[in-house]
């Protein structure tokens, strides 16, 4: 496996943990700032608005720069933004970082996406793409509590500076591994990643991906509380059992970044499926402590495996233009990032309690089967008109990720 895709994930994980670690700071910050903690936490869904709308705008202005340039700049703007945010006293700009920062970061990840499938053979895109996502498995793991800890001891802007430090540590990495120059093969048109945009199995994916996302999220977004609140869990063991979530999570991206190019299919099939008994088995059993500990391992697991496929599958439908693409499906991600909280949260303020969390994640698993195999009908058609969808190409130039 080349370096440089260790390293996308290394830039993942510095950017994956400030995208986290507010949700350990938000008492601090409040203080701080002034402001409620509920307000604080809208800096949290202010990352959220940033993610949506960063990846698409910034692949098409970015579409004809080399990937290397493209990947500098989103490191450089996202370390730029955890500066400012160190050094302003007002919660306005804060705010205003947190949006840019996010913006820059969702373009990085779509053109990252492009670079780690464009440097290793088409059997191994999954499993590249699995140590690029990995990033931010390591920062849910490492990451999250690591910034807590910083913020508790030196303060909450102490951990913005962490984060830019390790930007800049990024991108020194990016610059000595990622290859230089402009996109060889074609020239990189705008009009050729819309056209590939109109092919129905990627809208298909994309859906599958914001389904699958959302189905984990909305379960995994109130766990803490669950476990405490449901479960009956000590506090003090919470973060242990989180940790066991993530240690399933890495698992879980392991085995897809292994099956994502040869069993692509039966990895979702299993993958969400799992998902949703999981979810089901977490409603069922949440006053339970053992079985609660052991699915939650298990959610990680389910939860993580889907994700080398879901962040690959675009790449085999859209060979020719496959960056806008990349783009749409890291949206696709935090449509399901925002939707799920969302939805588990409506059923808390409506008083059906944290087992209703799960029951959601079941259900957004289960329904999100259906695009599967609607993508898998519509693969078995002649594919003549989905090349010419993509502007007429089959296979990613060799070196499309430079």
């Amino acid at each position: 496996m080349p370096r440089a895709v260790y390293v996308l994930g290394l830039a993942i994980f510095a950017q994956g943990t400030s995208e986290l670690m507010l949700a350990g700071l938000l008492p601090e910050m409040a203080a701080d700032l002034g402001v409620s903690v509920p307000r604080a936490g809208l800096l949290i869904s202010a990352f959220a608005i940033g993610m949506l709308a960063g990846a698409p705008v910034l692949a098409v202005l970015t579409l004809r720069w080399p990937r290397r340039r493209s990947l500098l700049v989103f490191l450089a703007l996202f370390a730029l933004t955890h500066v400012v945010g160190a050094l302003t006293p007002g919660y306005g700009v804060l705010f205003a970082t947190r949006v840019a920062g996010a913006f820059v970061y969702a373009g990085f990840w779509a053109v990252a996406a492009v670079v780690a499938v464009g440097l290793v053979p088409d059997g191994a895109r999954g499993k590249a793409m699995g140590i690029v996502a990995g990033g931010l498995t390591l920062a849910t793991i490492v990451g999250l509590p690591a910034g807590t800890v910083i913020g508790q001891h030196l303060g909450w802007r102490a951990a913005f500076w962490t984060v830019a430090a390790m930007s800049a540590l990024a991108m020194a990495g990016v610059a000595a591994t990622v290859p230089p120059g402009r996109p060889q093969g074609r020239v990189p048109r705008v009009r050729d990643e819309l056209r590939a945009l109109t092919l129905p199995r990627v809208w298909l994916t994309y859906a599958t991906t914001s389904l699958a996302t959302g189905a984990l999220l909305v379960t995994f977004s109130y766990l803490g509380a669950m476990l405490t609140g449901t479960t009956g869990l000590a506090e003090r063991w919470v973060p242990a059992v989180l940790a066991l979530y993530g240690v399933g999570a890495l698992i879980g991206i392991a085995i897809g970044g292994r099956t994502a190019d040869t069993r692509a299919l039966p990895t979702l099939y299993t993958g969400i499926a799992g998902l949703a008994a999981v979810s089901a088995a977490l409603a069922l059993t949440a006053g339970s402590t053992v079985p609660v500990i052991v699915l939650v391992f298990l959610l990680g697991t389910f939860g993580f495996a889907t994700n080398p496929t879901l962040n690959t599958r675009v790449f085999t439908l859209t060979d020719g233009a496959p960056t806008l693409a990349a783009a749409g499906n890291v949206a696709a991600f935090n449509v399901g990032i925002t939707a799920g909280p969302w939805l588990g949260g409506l059923a808390l303020d409506a008083g059906a309690g944290y087992r209703a969390t799960a029951w959601i994640g079941a259900a957004l698993a289960v329904t999100a089967l259906a695009p599967v195999a609607l993508g898998q009908v519509a693969g078995r058609r002649p594919t003549a008109d989905e090349a010419e969808g993509a502007g007429g190409h089959t296979r990613l130039p060799a070196a499309a990720g430079q």
